[in-house]
Protein backbone atom coordinates (compact mmCIF):
# COMPACT_ATOMS: atom_id res chain seq x y z
CA UNK A 1 0.00 0.00 0.00
CA UNK A 2 3.10 2.26 -0.14
CA UNK A 3 3.72 3.27 -3.35
CA UNK A 4 0.17 5.15 -4.18
CA UNK A 5 1.47 8.56 -5.57
CA UNK A 6 5.05 9.24 -6.42
CA UNK A 7 4.90 11.89 -8.74
CA UNK A 8 7.32 14.35 -6.97
CA UNK A 9 10.10 11.61 -7.60
CA UNK A 10 12.19 13.57 -9.72
CA UNK A 11 10.46 17.41 -9.88
CA UNK A 12 12.21 19.21 -12.80
CA UNK A 13 14.70 21.78 -11.82
CA UNK A 14 14.87 20.30 -8.56
CA UNK A 15 18.61 18.73 -8.77
CA UNK A 16 20.90 21.42 -6.74
CA UNK A 17 19.20 21.65 -3.49
CA UNK A 18 20.29 24.68 -0.76
CA UNK A 19 19.55 22.80 2.12
CA UNK A 20 21.12 25.27 4.63
CA UNK A 21 18.71 26.67 7.50
CA UNK A 22 16.02 27.23 5.27
CA UNK A 23 12.75 28.75 6.79
CA UNK A 24 10.50 27.75 4.28
CA UNK A 25 11.47 24.30 3.99
CA UNK A 26 11.57 23.94 7.81
CA UNK A 27 8.02 25.22 7.74
CA UNK A 28 7.09 22.80 4.51
CA UNK A 29 8.26 19.98 6.46
CA UNK A 30 6.84 20.38 9.89
CA UNK A 31 3.23 21.06 8.23
CA UNK A 32 3.81 17.61 6.94
CA UNK A 33 4.74 15.89 10.21
CA UNK A 34 2.07 17.81 11.98
CA UNK A 35 -0.53 16.67 9.53
CA UNK A 36 1.11 12.57 10.22
CA UNK A 37 0.84 13.38 13.86
CA UNK A 38 -2.67 14.45 13.68
CA UNK A 39 -3.59 11.24 11.13
CA UNK A 40 -1.81 8.88 13.83
CA UNK A 41 -3.90 10.51 16.79
CA UNK A 42 -6.93 10.07 14.69
CA UNK A 43 -6.65 6.34 13.57
CA UNK A 44 -5.01 5.50 17.36
CA UNK A 45 -8.83 7.44 18.75
CA UNK A 46 -10.88 5.10 16.45
CA UNK A 47 -9.40 2.10 16.81
CA UNK A 48 -9.48 2.40 20.80
CA UNK A 49 -12.76 3.23 20.70
CA UNK A 50 -14.16 0.49 17.97
CA UNK A 51 -11.83 -1.96 19.42
CA UNK A 52 -12.89 -2.15 22.94
CA UNK A 53 -16.55 -1.40 22.55
CA UNK A 54 -16.93 2.10 23.72
CA UNK A 55 -19.52 2.38 21.45
CA UNK A 56 -21.00 -1.01 20.92
CA UNK A 57 -22.78 -0.02 17.47
CA UNK A 58 -19.81 1.69 15.84
CA UNK A 59 -18.10 -1.68 17.16
CA UNK A 60 -20.15 -3.70 15.35
CA UNK A 61 -20.77 -1.80 12.26
CA UNK A 62 -17.29 -1.63 11.65
CA UNK A 63 -16.29 -5.69 12.56
CA UNK A 64 -19.69 -7.21 11.95
CA UNK A 65 -21.13 -5.96 8.82
CA UNK A 66 -20.72 -5.63 5.52
CA UNK A 67 -18.99 -2.16 5.84
CA UNK A 68 -16.43 -4.27 7.35
CA UNK A 69 -15.17 -4.90 3.68
CA UNK A 70 -15.34 -1.34 2.89
CA UNK A 71 -12.67 -0.64 6.02
CA UNK A 72 -10.59 -3.34 4.64
CA UNK A 73 -10.82 -2.48 0.80
CA UNK A 74 -11.82 0.67 0.72
CA UNK A 75 -7.82 2.91 1.02
CA UNK A 76 -6.32 0.13 -1.78
CA UNK A 77 -9.56 1.70 -3.96
CA UNK A 78 -8.94 4.92 -3.31
CA UNK A 79 -5.44 5.20 -4.07
CA UNK A 80 -5.81 3.58 -6.73
CA UNK A 81 -8.92 5.53 -7.96
CA UNK A 82 -6.75 8.99 -7.24
CA UNK A 83 -4.09 7.50 -9.51
CA UNK A 84 -6.46 7.69 -12.50
CA UNK A 85 -8.40 10.54 -11.30
CA UNK A 86 -6.95 13.22 -9.71
CA UNK A 87 -5.21 14.66 -12.35
CA UNK A 88 -4.85 18.40 -11.62
CA UNK A 89 -5.22 17.36 -7.16
CA UNK A 90 -6.51 20.65 -5.16
CA UNK A 91 -5.48 20.97 -1.35
CA UNK A 92 -9.51 20.27 -0.53
CA UNK A 93 -9.40 17.21 -2.69
CA UNK A 94 -6.02 15.99 -1.55
CA UNK A 95 -7.17 16.93 1.86
CA UNK A 96 -10.04 14.69 1.78
CA UNK A 97 -8.38 11.85 0.25
CA UNK A 98 -6.18 12.16 3.31
CA UNK A 99 -8.09 12.29 5.67
CA UNK A 100 -10.69 9.29 4.76
CA UNK A 101 -7.46 7.03 4.16
CA UNK A 102 -6.33 7.62 7.55
CA UNK A 103 -9.95 7.28 8.80
CA UNK A 104 -10.41 3.87 7.38
CA UNK A 105 -7.27 2.80 8.14
CA UNK A 106 -7.62 3.58 11.85
CA UNK A 107 -10.89 1.83 11.53
CA UNK A 108 -8.63 -1.39 10.67
CA UNK A 109 -6.46 -1.22 13.17
CA UNK A 110 -9.64 -2.14 15.33
CA UNK A 111 -9.32 -5.43 15.16
CA UNK A 112 -5.79 -5.65 17.33
CA UNK A 113 -7.55 -3.49 19.92
CA UNK A 114 -10.56 -5.91 19.85
CA UNK A 115 -8.37 -8.95 20.33
CA UNK A 116 -6.32 -7.28 22.84
CA UNK A 117 -9.38 -6.12 25.06
CA UNK A 118 -10.67 -9.53 24.83
CA UNK A 119 -7.68 -11.63 25.27
CA UNK A 120 -8.83 -13.40 21.64
CA UNK A 121 -5.99 -15.40 19.91
CA UNK A 122 -5.76 -15.25 16.14
CA UNK A 123 -3.98 -16.83 13.42
CA UNK A 124 -1.90 -16.03 10.13
CA UNK A 125 -2.72 -18.39 7.26
CA UNK A 126 0.32 -20.33 7.68
CA UNK A 127 -1.15 -21.38 11.10
CA UNK A 128 1.28 -18.93 13.17
CA UNK A 129 -0.72 -17.89 15.88
CA UNK A 130 -1.13 -14.61 17.20
CA UNK A 131 -2.21 -13.20 20.69
CA UNK A 132 -1.84 -9.47 20.57
CA UNK A 133 -2.29 -7.26 23.93
CA UNK A 134 -2.04 -3.61 24.90
CA UNK A 135 1.69 -3.77 26.14
CA UNK A 136 2.44 -5.69 22.46
CA UNK A 137 0.52 -2.56 20.76
CA UNK A 138 2.29 -0.43 22.55
CA UNK A 139 5.80 -1.50 21.91
CA UNK A 140 4.90 -1.96 18.16
CA UNK A 141 4.13 1.94 18.53
CA UNK A 142 6.86 3.72 19.92
CA UNK A 143 9.23 1.32 18.10
CA UNK A 144 7.71 2.23 14.84
CA UNK A 145 7.73 5.94 16.01
CA UNK A 146 11.22 5.76 16.94
CA UNK A 147 12.14 3.65 13.64
CA UNK A 148 10.26 6.12 11.56
CA UNK A 149 11.77 9.21 13.25
CA UNK A 150 15.39 7.76 13.02
CA UNK A 151 14.66 6.51 9.04
CA UNK A 152 13.24 10.17 8.28
CA UNK A 153 16.25 12.04 10.16
CA UNK A 154 18.37 10.23 7.75
CA UNK A 155 16.38 11.01 4.60
CA UNK A 156 16.58 14.95 5.56
CA UNK A 157 20.23 15.20 6.52
CA UNK A 158 22.08 12.88 4.46
CA UNK A 159 24.25 14.90 0.99
CA UNK A 160 23.65 10.94 -0.40
CA UNK A 161 21.13 11.18 -3.49
CA UNK A 162 18.57 8.25 -2.54
CA UNK A 163 16.96 8.01 -5.40
CA UNK A 164 18.87 4.53 -6.61
CA UNK A 165 17.92 3.07 -3.94
CA UNK A 166 14.64 4.17 -3.93
CA UNK A 167 13.74 3.35 -7.04
CA UNK A 168 14.88 -0.21 -6.30
CA UNK A 169 12.63 -0.43 -2.91
CA UNK A 170 9.99 0.36 -5.02
CA UNK A 171 10.45 -2.09 -7.42
CA UNK A 172 11.16 -4.84 -4.75
CA UNK A 173 7.98 -3.38 -3.03
CA UNK A 174 5.60 -4.28 -6.12
CA UNK A 175 7.59 -7.66 -6.52
CA UNK A 176 6.78 -8.67 -2.53
CA UNK A 177 3.12 -7.69 -3.56
CA UNK A 178 3.45 -10.13 -6.55
CA UNK A 179 4.76 -12.94 -4.50
CA UNK A 180 2.28 -12.11 -1.61
CA UNK A 181 -0.48 -12.81 -4.37
CA UNK A 182 1.08 -15.92 -5.90
CA UNK A 183 1.13 -17.40 -2.40
CA UNK A 184 -2.55 -17.76 -2.20
CA UNK A 185 -1.61 -20.39 -5.07
CA UNK A 186 0.06 -22.77 -3.10
CA UNK A 187 0.40 -24.51 0.24
CA UNK A 188 0.66 -21.76 3.39
CA UNK A 189 4.71 -21.22 4.23
CA UNK A 190 5.36 -20.15 7.72
CA UNK A 191 9.52 -19.46 6.16
CA UNK A 192 7.92 -17.38 3.10
CA UNK A 193 5.37 -15.63 4.96
CA UNK A 194 8.28 -14.53 7.55
CA UNK A 195 10.07 -13.96 4.51
CA UNK A 196 7.50 -11.48 3.26
CA UNK A 197 6.95 -9.73 6.49
CA UNK A 198 10.46 -8.68 6.81
CA UNK A 199 10.78 -7.36 2.85
CA UNK A 200 7.55 -5.07 3.68
CA UNK A 201 9.48 -3.86 6.94
CA UNK A 202 13.18 -3.18 5.55
CA UNK A 203 11.34 -2.05 1.93
CA UNK A 204 9.19 0.77 4.18
CA UNK A 205 12.14 2.00 6.27
CA UNK A 206 14.02 2.89 3.17
CA UNK A 207 10.51 4.60 1.29
CA UNK A 208 10.70 6.62 4.67
CA UNK A 209 14.09 7.79 3.69
CA UNK A 210 13.71 8.37 0.33
CA UNK A 211 10.40 9.71 0.93
CA UNK A 212 11.96 12.45 2.85
CA UNK A 213 14.27 13.33 0.49
CA UNK A 214 12.21 13.70 -2.30
CA UNK A 215 9.61 15.75 -0.05
CA UNK A 216 12.56 18.46 0.03
CA UNK A 217 13.24 17.94 -3.38
CA UNK A 218 10.07 19.11 -4.29
CA UNK A 219 9.82 22.06 -2.11
CA UNK A 220 12.99 23.10 -3.98
CA UNK A 221 11.37 22.25 -7.00
CA UNK A 222 7.19 24.51 -5.79
CA UNK A 223 9.10 27.09 -3.88
CA UNK A 224 6.66 30.04 -4.54
CA UNK A 225 3.20 27.72 -4.75
CA UNK A 226 1.32 27.69 -2.35
CA UNK A 227 -1.49 25.85 -3.76
CA UNK A 228 1.61 23.40 -5.01
CA UNK A 229 3.01 23.01 -1.88
CA UNK A 230 -0.34 22.56 -0.21
CA UNK A 231 -1.09 19.52 -2.04
CA UNK A 232 2.44 18.29 -1.50
CA UNK A 233 1.99 18.65 2.29
CA UNK A 234 -1.12 16.44 2.05
CA UNK A 235 0.81 13.89 -0.62
CA UNK A 236 3.47 13.77 1.59
CA UNK A 237 1.74 13.29 4.65
CA UNK A 238 -0.27 10.27 3.29
CA UNK A 239 2.43 8.56 2.06
CA UNK A 240 4.30 9.00 5.53
CA UNK A 241 1.17 7.39 7.11
CA UNK A 242 0.94 4.68 4.79
CA UNK A 243 4.53 3.90 6.08
CA UNK A 244 4.12 4.27 9.39
CA UNK A 245 0.23 2.16 8.79
CA UNK A 246 2.84 -0.99 7.29
CA UNK A 247 5.99 -0.53 9.43
CA UNK A 248 3.41 -0.80 12.77
CA UNK A 249 1.39 -3.58 11.52
CA UNK A 250 4.15 -5.65 10.75
CA UNK A 251 6.03 -4.91 14.49
CA UNK A 252 2.62 -5.93 15.47
CA UNK A 253 2.14 -8.84 13.67
CA UNK A 254 5.80 -10.08 14.84
CA UNK A 255 5.84 -9.32 18.48
CA UNK A 256 2.35 -10.65 18.85
CA UNK A 257 3.37 -14.20 17.57
CA UNK A 258 3.06 -17.05 20.28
Amino acid sequence: MNDFNRAYSQPVGAGAMDTSVNAGLRAFMLGVYQKLALGIALAGALAFVVGTNMVPALTQLVLASPFFYVVQFGPIALIFISAFAMRNPSPLGTAILYWTIVTLLGLSLSVWFYMASGSIEGATRAGASMSPTFVTIAKAFFLTASAFGALSLYGYTTKRDLRPIGVIAVFALWGIVGVSLLSFLFPPSGFMEIAITVGVLAISGVLVAYDTQNLKRSYFAMEGDARGLAVMTNWGALNFFILFYNIFTTLLSLLSRD
